[in-house]
């Protein structure tokens, strides 16, 4: 594959050796995280012991919305590795190392000593906590946010099939990018997709086209592993509507649950122990209606995979849901 620009032909690099491709991602994390990210390369700081005998490439800290940040063990890959032989149970470890109290301690402990001991480290994080603990940022983050982010250099024909097979892990905790680098003399263009600001909603794109319910994926499925808090506010929201508006209907597909009329007027999106509610309404009129929750922009790019003007609300408590009840009948009845 070549890529033509400037009267130039950039063609495909093809890495021999996996470290170089590793190389490649921490060079340019800005690049391709975003300018509100943290990538900590973890061969460097991190004994092997520490995640299972099994050393991830890296970890992310997604800082766009401070508020709700994101964490990812990241490995990087090449598709022309064995995937059971080498990806499956590399990332197998990590699913393991999640679901462990003590090992998530201890790496948080890790890091935690890295950045108070590399100045350029604590600065970055500096900057988003102010004077907040780094500590106890670093161990909420990582309670709360537990990700997988596999980069890797091309197609690989088994990870469809696995991500479908082993729901509750890899479809639930792995995202995936396919990065490409493409050299003309000492030019080189990347190709990243999906981008990493889209990384939570790339397989919403292709539900979109056919909002069907699945069978499969049933609110247990996406209920599974979260907070008591959060099981009860789902339900809370769900009896409340269904009391006054019986028509509508809860759609679980892999990605969200849906609430349609005659049509999707707002998509549960869970983590462990948040709902991000995305609802199909301009983030101006949704805020005069919502005051009580934290209401978050989108980006066009994100946007667009709602198919109109959304935005985001976080809700972490039980109190105040009346507001977000009424604001989405509010919804409804406009349908």
């Amino acid at each position: 594959m070549k890529l033509f620009a400037n009267n130039k032909t950039y063609s495909e690099f093809q890495f021999e050796i996996e470290a170089d491709f590793e190389k490649e991602i921490v060079f340019n994390s800005k690049l391709f995280f975003g300018p509100n990210s943290i990538y900590i390369d973890a061969k460097k700081k991190i004994e092997a012991k520490s995640l299972g005998n099994s050393i991830p490439d890296g970890f992310l800290f997604d800082l766009s919305d401070i508020e709700n940040p994101e964490f990812y063990i990241v490995e990087a890959e090449l598709a022309k590795h064995d995937f059971y032989g080498h990806i499956f149970p590399q990332l197998t470890k990590f699913f393991g190392f999640y679901k462990n109290q003590k090992g998530r301690t201890d790496l948080v402990e890790k890091i935690f000593y890295h950045i108070t001991n590399e100045s350029s480290l604590k600065t970055q994080f500096r900057k988003y906590l102010g004077e907040k603990e780094i500590y106890k940022f670093l161990k909420d983050t990582v309670e709360n946010s537990q990700k997988i982010l596999l980069i890797i250099d091309g197609e690989k024909k088994e990870l469809p099939e696995i991500m479908e097979t082993y729901s509750d892990t890899w479809g639930k905790m792995v995202k995936l990018i396919f990065l490409k680098k493409f050299s003309h003399e000492e030019e080189n263009i990347y190709t990243m997709h999906p981008e990493f600001e889209n990384i939570e909603f790339v397989d919403i794109d292709n539900e979109l086209v056919s909002d069907k319910e699945s069978v499969e994926y049933d609110e247990s499925y996406h209920l599974g592993g979260t907070s008591n808090t959060v099981k009860d506010i789902y339900f809370d929201i769900k009896k409340n509507l269904l009391s006054t508006c019986p028509n509508i209907a809860f759609n679980s597909l892999k990605s969200y649950i849906s609430i349609r009329a005659t049509r999707n007027v707002a998509y549960f999106l869970f983590s462990k122990k948040k709902i991000r509610l995305i609802v199909m309404n301009s983030e101006d009129d949704t805020k005069k209606a919502i005051l009580r929750h934290s209401v978050k922009p989108l980006s066009p790019s994100v946007q667009k995979f709602w198919n109109g003007p959304s935005c985001a609300l976080i809700i972490d408590s039980e109190e105040n849901l009346d507001d977000i009840t009424a604001f989405l009948k509010q919804l409804i009845s406009k349908t």
